[in-house]
């Protein structure tokens, strides 16, 4: 059985869940992926984007390590 808890897994999340987890906006995310500083988000559909779940987990850690958001 496969479960959240599975390392494995790499979950796709929605705007409103990158933005709870990081505590950004919309519009302060996509500035920072125009300067290259944060996770680009995967196109799933045409009309729906997702950010992956381990590439998010690890811009927060780089935050905590570095101390400041984008440098």
């Amino acid at each position: 059985m496969i479960t959240s808890l599975d390392p494995s897994i790499d979950r796709l999340l929605r705007i409103a869940e990158v933005k709870s987890r990081v505590g950004l906006g919309k519009t302060k995310i996509y500035a920072l992926i125009g300067e290259g500083t944060f996770p680009k988000p995967h196109k799933v559909t045409s009309s729906a984007s997702r950010w992956s779940e381990r590439e998010i987990d690890a811009w927060v850690a780089g935050i905590k390590q570095r101390g400041t958001p984008g440098g």
